[in-house]
């Protein structure tokens, strides 16, 4: 069983540091061999914004790595089709981030190529990820209009050149990208769950979701990711054809190496002024809530927000300000247990609010 392991927090750096420590990756890494760092740089949009990932979380890859004397480390990406990764690594602070570790970055649209076969199927690769020594596969936990979610499994689809990229809807995206994680193989998944976009995954709205989540099998990872934003494995078709060709069992466990309740920030720093956002929040009754806790109940509402289910639930509460509160009504998180109705969790993933808000109103 593999273990997958959570931190809280929005100290991006630290939190990948700690996770790395805690893993032991430097012991699983071939220093003659090149590292590589796969971050989400989809577009020239700052990290912010929902869509790419936070230069700080690769900084605390890189520091982590270089102190355990791992020099040999690249950066590298291939931007969507029309965008310029040069302009993404620019916009999105990795430029910076190159100059201060001496960190190259490497734009696979300009990589050369090699042709791989899975399951019959003729893909091309960048052979610069199909030669790596230890790949780091670093998606942004998000929402995508065509396969519902995104995270480690489709951020691999940076790593092939563009004719590719177009060929792959001409596939149907779902097989050829299952597909392509047997092509390549990812080494280690550390996923912003900062703040990924709940609908688009070119960002504009963010919600804040304040975790970072590592694991060694993009499957395993993008499973329990697809809870966090409110979906079930099936919801999402490429899981499912992945789990068909082997790339993982769905067989792990989760370890938390902190709770949400640890948060110094609250629900405050969520950005609710966009419309779609500010229109998720009217039946929510807030108290100190933590923004991790608070984001998966923003992702569940959006998952529920054209059933009757909103109207029958009434206000919903959510935060420590709820702690030992003996309260007849609706509350989420473990702050909450003195409620009527309770549901457990510090924080609930959005799949389990759901199921929740879904049992208790019929």
């Amino acid at each position: 069983m593999e273990t997958l392991y959570v931190r809280y927090g929005n100290d991006g750096k630290s939190m990948a540091m700690h996770l790395l420590e805690l893993m032991d990756i430097a012991g699983l890494i071939d220093t003659s061999r090149s590292v590589i760092i796969k971050p989400n740089l989809v577009k020239a949009s700052p990290a912010q914004e929902g869509a790419t990932t936070h230069p700080e979380i690769v900084a605390g890859i890189i520091e982590y790595l270089k102190n355990r004397g791992i020099q040999n480390i690249e950066i590298a990406e291939g931007s969507w089709l029309g965008a310029s990764t040069r302009d993404a690594f620019r916009v999105c602070g990795y430029e910076s981030l190159s100059r201060e570790y001496g960190v190259p970055l490497i734009d696979l649209k300009s990589d050369r190529t090699t042709e791989v076969t899975v399951e019959g199927m003729k893909l091309k690769v960048c052979s610069r990820i199909a030669e790596a020594g230890f790949l780091i596969n670093v998606p942004v936990m998000k929402a995508h209009c065509q396969t519902t979610m995104t995270c480690a499994l489709k951020n691999l689809k940076g790593c092939i050149p563009d004719s590719e990229k177009r060929r792959y809807h001409t596939l149907g995206i779902h097989r050829p990208v299952a597909y392509l994680n047997k092509a390549l193989k990812t080494d280690l998944v550390i996923v912003d769950a900062l703040c990924g976009d709940l609908y688009f995954e070119e960002g504009g709205t963010p919600v804040r979701m304040s975790r970072i989540i590592a694991g060694s099998n993009p499957l395993n990872v993008d499973l329990y990711c697809s809870g966090l934003l409110g979906y079930a494995p099936d919801d999402i078709e490429y899981l499912n054809v992945a789990k068909g060709i082997g790339i993982g069992d769905g067989n792990y466990e989760v370890i938390e190496t902190n709770t949400c309740s640890s948060l110094a920030d609250c629900t405050d720093m969520i950005n609710a002024s966009q419309r779609r956002l500010a229109g998720l929040t009217e039946n929510i009754v807030s108290d100190q809530a933590c923004s991790a806790c608070y984001g998966g109940l923003i992702q569940a509402i959006s998952r529920m927000r054209d059933s009757s289910l909103l109207k029958k639930l009434g206000k919903i509460h959510i935060g420590q300000g709820f702690k030992g509160k003996s309260i007849d009504g609706t509350g989420i998180g473990s702050c909450t247990s003195g409620f009527t109705r309770s549901l457990k969790g510090c924080p609930p993933d959005a799949i389990d609010i759901i199921e929740f808000c879904r049992r208790i109103s019929s």
